[in-house]
């Protein structure tokens, strides 16, 4: 990397107080060093609240040799950058109107991103003395919009015109954006977790927060279960953009007979503690609460708290004057009062990441601060230690799961449901593992499908080697549900309109059933039920009878033999593959019987398509994952 020096050196040219970097911070500068010196596709680092992200900012702009701009999103973190900077015994500038300067001479310059952007033209002049930049920092770089126009993606690309070798580095305690999923592509884990069109490239480091708790970095959670009643916020949906509606909010919150007793507890609970945060649901329910709270020792800030205001608020919270700090979605990045130690959560959480962020806000070290509490009054179903999944809840039921995938046996992380150990259910589409090109090229030419593989699907072959000998990573080709291109039999994603293998345009699942509809000898069932019976033939012997039954009581009914280790290989493949709600979880039935006490595991089409066939009716089409513009049974009012 020509920005970065080539070593890494606790004495390279520092001075005598320079600030002593944790071996995680170190870890984390490294392997910033190395993919920088490597490439210049962006990348990330994530690091949980409180873990000293500042540092690790100060230590890379002292090792960079151009310039170096670190951008935030509100001044207290403007601030808190610099300031580290500072401890090293340099010099920087500051770009922020919020703190009433805009200085950009220096090497470093910290800045807020609204200051920066509103001024291009200092920061992108070609004919700089000190050149132009050839870092951009990024603190909380979950912020990034994938929207080009954004303030952040205006300032990358007016500092890309004058340098397109530009390295851009992000660091966010919760790599995740609601109504976009995972803000990069690749982790250094060896996994896929964004799509790859996301902004950042690379997750190069990312340290658990579990581990920084039982290293003694941070202060240990203690999360109880509140003795009073709680809001019922469980029938409430996130809206399209991934947020709660404030309508819908207050319609749980507005006068509930809970939140004198939930404000009461707290109190109870906040004899000993040093100090208090309560995040409300909205404005109205924060200022209920506050009524609730002790006079004097109590305040609120809302985003539409005075500028002013807010700052003295804030500052006498952090000197103790105030106990009990009320706020609504304003205080969970960005702000450090290390004394918190106690978090009270009256508002539904949308993601884990807004979780994580708001208990946080308690989890840094302070003198006499022994633990954080966690009271949570609204039934928020998340943990505090387990990663985001990367797309929405598709039911409040569901859970984290692990599947294995049975090519290349990467664990992956999807929504699911359990029973006991077992994973029943779960809603991943493709495996998120990475595995290098030439792993890749042996996979696509040898894996076949056998009745060991029951469920799976055969790798694709979409995943090509681009160079003679290259040894690059791509994402794992196997697919837990696709749907089948009709003219070269590639899997593709369920919601693809072309055949990544050949190119064709895929039949349109409203297209089948329009033309099904239009046949006489073809009946199309709206499946409000599968039935499954374990019965015999005419000969005696044994067969799983399989019926799909619809609204008005027509039926289709299918049957499969399992004895021999051919009939189970064909069972699998086409019935088991699409029926499984948890495809590539072992499953090897070996006869009616067993079929039919696992039942749990399968799932129902959504529409079935049968022909007559002489006398009787054959199914010839199933779909599942319908979206379409036909109704579905269970859209049935």
């Amino acid at each position: 990397m020509s920005d970065l020096p080539m070593t890494l050196s606790p004495t390279d040219s520092l001075p005598a107080r320079q600030p002593a970097l944790r071996p995680y911070q170190q870890e984390a500068v490294k392997r910033v060093v190395e993919h920088f010196r490597a490439g210049h596709e962006p990348a990330v680092v994530v690091l949980p609240t409180g873990s000293g992200k500042s540092l690790v900012i100060a230590e890379l702009a002292r090792l960079a040799r151009g310039r170096v701009l670190v951008l935030a999103h509100v001044r207290e973190l403007v601030e808190q950058n610099h300031a580290k900077y500072l401890d090293y015994g340099l010099e920087a500038d500051i770009f922020s109107a919020g703190l009433g300067l805009k200085e950009s001479a220096r090497q470093v310059v910290f800045g807020s991103v609204q200051s920066v952007v509103r001024n291009l033209d200092r920061f992108a002049a070609g004919d700089h003395p000190r050149g132009a930049f050839t870092l951009l920092v990024i603190d909380e770089c979950h912020r990034v919009s994938a929207d080009e126009d954004s303030s952040y993606r205006r300032v990358i690309d007016r500092l890309r015109q004058h340098n397109p070798r530009l390295k851009i580095l992000g660091l966010t305690a919760t790599p995740y954006r609601l109504g976009q999923g995972f803000i990069y592509h690749r982790h250094h884990h060896g996994m896929v977790r964004g799509d790859e069109h996301c902004f950042f490239r690379d997750c190069v480091f990312e340290q658990p927060l579990r581990l920084m708790v039982k290293q003694g970095y941070l202060a240990p959670p203690t999360r109880i279960d509140a003795a009073v009643e709680r809001y019922d916020f469980s029938a409430l949906r996130p809206a399209d953009g991934g947020l709660y509606r404030e309508d819908e909010l207050n319609r749980v919150v507005a006068a509930s007979r809970a939140t004198p007793g939930i404000v009461a507890e707290v109190i109870e609970r906040a004899r000993g503690r040093q100090g208090v945060m309560l995040f409300a649901a909205t404005v109205a329910h924060a200022e209920e609460i506050l009524g609730y709270l002790p006079a004097g020792e109590a305040a609120l800030i809302t985003g539409e708290t005075a500028s002013q205001q807010r700052e003295a608020i804030i500052a006498a919270f952090k000197a103790r004057r105030l106990k009990f700090l009320v706020n609504v979605a304003v205080l969970t990045t960005g702000f450090d009062a290390p004394h918190v130690d106690l978090i009270a959560i009256l508002r539904p959480t949308e993601s884990v990441s807004l979780y994580q962020q708001i208990v946080g806000r308690g989890l840094r070290p302070s003198p006499g601060k022994r633990d954080c509490l966690i009271l949570d009054y609204a039934g928020n179903p998340w943990d505090l230690y387990a990663p985001e999944v990367g797309s929405p809840r598709p039911a409040s039921d569901t859970e984290p799961v692990q599947v294995e995938c049975p090519a290349c046996g990467h664990a992956n992380l999807y929504w699911g449901r359990r029973d006991g150990e077992l994973v029943i259910e779960h809603f991943g589409r493709r495996c998120q593992g990475l595995i290098d090109s030439a792993r890749s090229r042996a996979n696509s030419e040898t894996t076949t499908s056998t009745a060991e593989d029951v469920g799976r699907g055969a790798t694709s072959g979409a995943n090509k080697e681009q160079g003679a000998g290259a040894c690059k990573q791509y994402q794992c080709d196997f697919r837990f549900r696709f749907k089948v291109c009709g003219d070269c039999g590639a899997e593709n994603d369920i919601a693809a309109r072309r055949c990544h293998g050949c190119g064709t345009l895929l039949v349109d699942a409203d297209d089948k059933l329009k033309e099904a509809l239009r046949l006489k000898d073809a009946r199309v069932l709206r499946v409000s039920g599968m039935q499954l019976e374990a019965t015999v033939n005419g000969r005696g012997l044994p067969r799983l009878k399989v019926t799909y039954h619809d609204e008005d009581g027509a039926s289709l009914s299918e049957w499969f033999a399992l004895e021999t280790l051919a009939q189970r290989a064909a069972f699998g493949a086409v019935f088991l593959r699409d029926h499984l709600r948890a495809p590539g979880v072992p499953w090897r039935p070996t006869s009616p019987d067993e079929v039919v006490a696992e039942q749990r595991r399968l799932r129902a089409p959504d529409f079935v398509v049968g022909r007559k066939m002489g006398r009787h009716w054959q199914v010839r089409e199933k779909l599942f994952d319908y979206t379409g513009r036909y109704r579905k049974a269970e859209s049935a009012e």
